[in-house]
């Protein structure tokens, strides 16, 4: 492993497509679509059974997207994940199939939010974005860097979009709440620069994965053996910040910046432990204060528990694919969500486009 002290080729530009597909990748996939080989073709045809993958999907944009504690009260916050998820669906269809119309829908969708938002407000503010910048950021990378006929002027609406309302509003992270909340923003943070070719932006987030001060920051989110800080709450949310992390992780390795092995493999342990514990496994648990001690939660939560995720699969490929680190606990909790058609705060669909995938980038490691 080479380390280095910053970004590597920090004045070298970003690579596009580059957010969780490469080029290759789609490649890839298309041919195995094409083909009808499995397991492709089969969780190819759930993404299509979606109602969200749908054509008759119509957009609802508002000019103010409010969301409160657990999306109450919800005023134009549901219609933004729901069109957010849409456009990432159409974007894929469109990659994996040629067909223009998915293309359309997928431009459609961006173009309506981006020239009608103003403002994103409400307790959930940085959460939202967070959990659904990240599906627009990739549509977007997906329909601007193919022959999608997303024009330039459109493109720009979007970007300002991205710069002026969703990312003011998670620059700063949330150091104090639940580790997710930052882990959302910090998939969206480097969503955002890759798609911009902002280096300050993109920096920003690999920055604080590694060191922010928040319950978030990876070390901050795992102890030594894997637990998460979450792990005493419930199993849903634990599962949000590892899926979140996961993302980060993969969007900044297509960018030849390597988080996955930061902190001797942090991440991995993460996924292993919780993945061990909602198979039905016993797990060790010590009591894990936040950051600055506003949660401390004294016994392993089993709420929620077995309900898995679809957050495994990118983690599979890498750890154990690429850099041939066994992940048993993580493969059978891919191997359990193969079927599942829902993929709810997570962009999701890695039983798709995480398999068997091809590997042209060699990153480098990030000295924590």
């Amino acid at each position: 492993m080479v380390w280095a002290d910053e970004v590597p080729n920090a004045s070298a530009p970003f690579v596009h497509p580059g957010l969780l597909h490469s080029g290759e990748e789609i490649a890839f996939f298309r041919v195995k679509v094409e083909r009808g080989e499995q397991p492709w073709k089969d969780a190819f045809d759930r993404l299509q059974s979606s109602h969200l993958a749908s054509l008759n999907h119509q957009p609802k944009p508002s000019t103010k997207v409010v969301r409160g504690p657990y999306n109450n009260p919800d005023i134009g916050s549901s219609e933004l994940s729901a069109d957010c998820s849409a456009a990432y669906l159409h974007a894929l269809q469109w990659c994996l199939t040629g067909d223009p119309a998915y293309a359309e829908k997928a431009i459609e969708i961006l173009n309506a939010w981006s020239s009608t938002l103003e403002m994103v407000g409400g307790h959930d503010t940085k959460l939202l974005i967070g959990m659904m910048g990240v599906k627009f950021c990739n549509a977007a990378e997906l329909i601007r860097h193919t022959e999608a006929g997303w024009q330039a002027d459109e493109q720009v609406r979007f970007e300002k979009m991205l710069r002026d309302v969703f990312y003011p509003e998670i620059k700063d992270f949330y150091p104090s709440a639940n580790g997710n909340w930052d882990a959302s923003m910090i998939q969206t943070m480097i969503a955002i620069g890759i798609f911009l070719d902002d280096r300050e932006i993109f920096d920003r987030g690999v920055d604080y994965y590694l060191h922010g001060e928040g319950n978030g920051a990876v070390r901050n989110y795992f102890n030594e053996f894997g637990q998460c800080q979450e792990s005493g709450r419930d199993q849903n949310h634990a599962q949000m910040g590892i899926g979140f992390l996961g993302c980060a992780c993969e969007m900044a390795w297509k960018q030849g910046v390597d988080l996955y092995s930061a902190y001797d493999n942090r991440l991995a342990l993460g996924f292993e432990y919780t993945a061990k514990y909602n198979l039905g496994e016993d797990v060790p648990y010590e009591t894990y204060r936040s950051v600055d001690g506003r949660y401390k939660y004294r016994r392993l939560s089993d709420e929620a528990r077995g309900r898995l995720a679809p957050i495994y699969q990118r983690a599979v490929n890498h750890y154990r694919d690429r850099v041939g680190i066994a992940m048993p606990y993580s493969e059978k909790a891919a191997v359990k969500t193969r079927t599942k058609t829902r993929s709810g705060a997570h962009v999701g669909w890695g039983n798709l486009t995480a398999i068997g995938m091809p590997n042209v980038v060699t990153a480098t490691a990030i000295k924590p």
